[in-house]
């Protein structure tokens, strides 16, 4: 697969950059960063050299006098480098350090210097539909955005081994949890808990465990950015609303690689739960990159009235609703013009299956191919209509 440009840019300024293992971090910073001095933490010879002295990331400073920037990758191998990197950063013309990593678990686990405020926070997502120049919907759908699976040459076996590789690599070698076997039972349950409401109790029972421990596997999840939740939006809220909030997997080819299939399951459920993660997985890229603030949320009320999304922020207030559908039907438009009702100010949008671009009562019925296409960051997501 060829290098694919990416919309995320690096800051000027020290930053840690975290993102899920595949998604690109390394490929994408030897490509912009060409003149970096770069530390792989992978490189076993170079990891024990560290993590034995810290100290000496001095020397190979030291070594390389012209280099203004240096990458440091997959940093919580050795998160006692972050001392050495914070006192340099103290001293007169510091380099810029982009500080790599799949997780800040192990930082804030160790209770280590995470730079007291001198570095920033980025996140490197999965593709957007926008940075891929053959952008194929059923194709994502099937095998997701990462790019580890997407350029792989059988992106299908890529993804099978994907949890594998999480359940080897992230949790069992750095001792996040005891029972793997659980865990990995966990993933199963966890899974068809994707876009629904998030109910801690019934994925216990589901895997034969506590509730605490499944609370502690969903926090591991969120912390090696596999998983995300969305709280529900009670802006000026004059109906009432759930409390639980939804959860996602953090792409929707990680998740049919987790979700059990039998004879017994409808693949046009299935496709709906894939869709709907897709489009959450674009928004929270789409807020992460962009400047100034936006904020992804879902709304519920009590009565069981459902909005999959709304996004509220600087570029506005809209709510969608994703339907696995070709054809919209009257019902589909009923939680939008009942939102619209409690805020009128809102763009509202539902996304379908078909390929008909069409205006009902106010209410913007779009493929959803064109809408993932036209999701690009700095600009409202209705900006190309």
């Amino acid at each position: 697969m060829d290098f694919v440009s990416r919309f995320f840019t690096v800051p000027a300024q020290t930053c840690f950059l975290f993102g899920p293992r595949g998604t690109g971090k390394t490929t994408w910073l030897r490509h912009q960063l060409p003149d970096a001095l770069f530390l792989d933490l992978l490189d076993p010879r170079l990891h024990r050299s560290l993590e034995a002295r810290p100290e000496r990331l001095r020397e190979l400073l030291a070594g390389a006098p012209g280099a203004t920037t240096v990458v440091v990758d997959e940093i919580q191998r050795v998160p006692e480098l972050l001392t050495v990197v914070h006192a340099i950063l103290e001293e007169p013309r510091p380099p810029r350090f982009v500080l790599t990593g799949s997780s800040a678990r192990k930082l804030r686990r160790g209770g280590v210097d995470l730079l007291g405020g001198r570095a920033l926070h980025r996140t490197l997502h999965p593709f957007m539909a926008a940075e891929v120049p053959d952008f194929d919907l059923a194709r994502a759908l099937a095998n997701g955005l990462v790019p580890l699976v997407t350029g792989a040459p059988d992106p299908e076996s890529a993804l099978d081994g994907y949890a594998s590789l999480y359940l080897d690599q992230e949790v069992r070698a750095e001792g996040l949890t005891r029972n793997v076997g659980d865990f990995a039972r966990f993933l199963e349950a966890i899974a068809f808990s994707h876009g629904a409401l998030l109910n801690l109790a019934a994925v216990a029972r589901e895997c034969e465990v506590t509730r605490k421990v499944v609370t502690s596997y969903v926090d591991i999840l969120e912390d090696l950015l596999l998983a995300f939740r969305v709280p529900v939006f009670r802006k000026r809220a004059k109906r009432n609303t759930v409390r639980h909030e939804k959860f996602y997997l953090f792409d929707a080819g990680v998740f049919r690689a987790l979700r059990p299939r039998g004879p017994l399951d409808s693949p046009s459920e299935i496709d709906g739960q894939a869709l709907e993660g897709l489009v959450a997985q674009h928004l929270r890229a789409w807020a992460s990159y962009s400047k100034g603030r936006s904020e992804l949320f879902f709304w519920r009320t009590q009565a069981g009235t459902e909005v999959d999304f709304i996004v509220y922020g600087d570029h506005g207030l809209q709510a969608i609703e994703v339907k696995n559908a070709g054809r919209m039907q009257p019902a589909d438009l009923r939680p939008l013009r009942t939102f619209r009702e409690e805020y009128p100010e809102a763009d509202v949008v539902l996304l379908h299956r078909g390929s008909e671009r069409s205006r009902v009562d106010g209410v913007w019925c779009l493929p959803a191919d064109d809408f993932l296409r036209n999701v690009l960051p700095d600009r409202g997501l209705l900006a190309w209509l």
